[in-house]
């Protein structure tokens, strides 16, 4: 009679507990990151007998949390390359936003900037037209530096985005040791602790979508977490921790450190992943390269525009001067720095011109230059003087002071020019549309020799100015103002105080030419029309891309990657979703199967109570015969 009591009451308590099971089961159904639990049964050691082993009822051996750690394992990765797309995309899709739009981009600035000046060189001695140069001037110098205060808007927001990244990052590590801690204690007792291994799971699958993670699974139940290259960031109940600061050069361009007992190192960022990889590759290879691009247009706009400019005269007669100004490159030293080394950069070569980051660096003895891009070697020419600049990529650089032996300078060629560039115009009558110099032929000439064409061949030249006479001894040689005899050829350009013109046909002897100040030419607009040819001659690149197509290649650059990383997005968003539904095949709670799993148990649980209702009928029974 006990044993039969005793095998109901095993079945009873049994099938209690896989009600609370199941019942667990269906209150955590809408639980993110919770894993079905499956109560396994076992049959309890039975006794012998004479007739052989009689059961003694049933026991719940465990309580299984149903998980695949592959299939978690795979949704910790795309979960890391999905956040890392969706920051990219967010914040690309805005700089493709910002400087395609023609209300913000530089293409409708640009275009109506050269329009008012084809409307000038048409009529250069126009007031109101030259006032509306000065205008469009303003206003593309306007529009360069909005540009840049929104890109530099977005380079704070990065630094913003990066900051709460590592909190969010050190928030999880810490939560994830505590947890561990936990988990250590609760396997003493030699059962898993489901629920405590699922939040586990949920905080690092919440810090994949920061960062890249790889983790390991410890003797004691604890769990190790690993980024970067393997940098430790949980061991055990342990939490190592990240930080943020600037760079050696520039304290406000955010990075990532981190925290050792040894102290703070740079995490290395090369396969950092999630949201934090994102900030870092948007900022490296789409915000840093356009911020470069565009600085570089500047600077090819204002100073092409101010060479051509200087190379005409004014309604006053006077050599044109700047219409726009920008900065030069900027140079930072190292933080690192022992010396008392110094450097400046100023542009020599358009067509050389990079834009992007350098860092100068002396060794003890020499410079040595390294873009920061590629981390390539740029080949040094010069001394460094003023007299005789290191030049490179169309930089020269003039180095002072006393350096020390690893002193570190980065140039910044382009970076901050778009912010920097003003008109500096504001009179009408100061802008230079006429040639400065004219050449004339005397009314005695006899041959047959005419002008052809005239230019400026430099606008520095101190006699510029200077009248000049070129008189003909033959057919084939001539002086200037009476001195030398220069051989002269059909169609060749003869060069004097910095003009050049050419003649064709042949000049009799005693011909002459005369090279003067265009004075009181108001109605010239040879230089005019040179300033409005810019936006279509080819200036960088080594005089293979104008202004307009280095834009437009900027444009175009940027949302082919946009568009690039919005198919990257969208093909991640496949790969989690499928992650996402094998983790859900595996350990999601299915409500009709709990709801069949109660009525199982139930009907279980009453048919063991039926038992114990026999039992005690038995008993009565027997009472009831021994009282007789």
């Amino acid at each position: 009679m006990a044993g039969i009591l005793n095998t109901s009451l095993t079945g009873m308590l049994a099938f209690q507990r896989a009600l609370d099971v199941t019942s667990h089961n269906i209150a955590n159904a809408n639980t993110p990151g919770y894993s079905r639990q499956v109560a396994e049964f076992t049959a309890r050691p039975g006794s012998g007998s004479g007739v052989g082993y009689i059961g003694s009822g049933t026991q719940i051996a465990s309580i299984e949390r149903m998980y695949d750690a592959m299939q978690t394992e795979q949704l910790r990765t795309t979960t890391t390359g999905y956040a890392r797309f969706n920051t990219l995309n967010n914040l690309a899709s805005r700089i493709d936003v910002l400087l395609a739009d023609p209300d913000t981009g530089l293409n409708t600035g640009l275009q109506s900037f050269f329009n008012t000046v084809q409307d000038l060189a048409n009529d250069p001695s126009s007031i109101p037209t030259r006032q509306a140069v000065i205008g469009e001037a303003q206003s593309l110098a306007s529009r360069f530096q909005s540009l840049d205060e929104s890109l530099d808007a977005l380079e704070a927001e990065v630094n913003d985005r990066i900051e709460l990244s590592v909190a969010d990052i050190n928030r999880l590590a810490s939560s994830i040791a505590d947890v561990n801690e936990k988990i250590s204690l609760a396997n003493g007792t030699g059962n898993a602790p489901n629920d405590l291994l699922d939040e586990r799971d949920a905080l690092v699958l919440q810090l994949s979508a920061q960062v890249s993670v790889s983790t390991t699974l410890q003797d004691d139940g604890t769990m190790s977490v690993f980024i970067g290259s393997g940098q430790s960031l949980v061991l055990g109940g342990e939490a190592r921790q990240l930080g943020t600061g600037g760079t050696e050069f520039d304290m406000t361009r955010m990075t990532v450190t981190y925290q050792s007992a040894a102290g703070s190192t740079p995490l290395d960022t090369t396969s950092t992943g999630g949201n934090l990889g994102g900030l870092l590759d948007y900022r490296s290879s789409i915000l840093d390269p356009t911020r470069q691009s565009l600085g570089q247009t500047a600077i090819a706009f204002a100073n092409s525009i101010n060479e051509q400019h200087a190379a005409g005269m004014d309604l006053r007669g006077n050599l044109g001067g700047d219409l726009f100004s920008v900065d030069d490159p900027d140079v930072l030293p190292s933080s690192n720095n022992s010396g008392s080394g110094t450097a400046t950069a100023s542009v020599s070569d358009l067509g050389a011109l990079t834009g992007v980051d350098y860092v100068l660096e002396f060794d003890g003895s020499a410079y040595s230059l390294r873009r920061t891009d590629n981390n390539m070697t740029v080949a040094l020419s010069g001394t460094g003087t003023p007299a005789d600049p290191l030049t490179a990529d169309g930089l020269s650089i003039v180095v002072g002071g006393s350096p020390a032996a690893g002193d570190r300078q980065l140039i910044r060629s382009a970076h901050d020019a778009a912010g920097s560039i003003r008109s500096v115009i504001t009179d009408p009558q100061a802008i230079a549309m006429a040639a400065p110099t004219r050449v004339s032929a005397a009314l005695a000439n006899t041959g047959g020799a005419a002008v052809a064409a005239t230019s400026v061949m430099d606008a520095t030249e101190p006699q510029l100015l200077d009248t000049a006479v070129i008189e003909f001894t033959s057919a084939t040689t001539f002086t200037v103002n009476g001195s030398g005899s220069f051989t002269y050829t059909d169609g060749a350009p003869i060069v004097v105080n910095g003009s050049s013109f050419t003649l064709s046909g042949v000049p009799a002897t005693g011909d002459q030419f005369m090279i003067e100040p265009n004075f009181g030419a108001s109605g010239d607009n040879a230089n005019g029309l040179l300033v409005a040819e810019l936006q279509s001659v080819g200036i960088l690149e080594g005089g293979s891309i104008s202004i307009n197509e280095n834009y437009g290649r900027l444009v175009s650059g940027v949302g082919s990657t946009t568009h690039q990383i919005q198919s990257g997005l969208e093909a991640q968003a496949v790969v989690l979703k499928n992650a996402e539904d094998a983790v859900l095949s595996t350990s999601a709670v299915n409500l009709d199967e709990e709801a069949a799993n109660l009525i199982k148990y139930q009907q279980a649980y009453q048919a063991v109570a039926q038992v114990v209702s026999v039992a005690s009928t038995l008993f009565d029974s027997l009472l009831n015969a021994t009282r007789r």
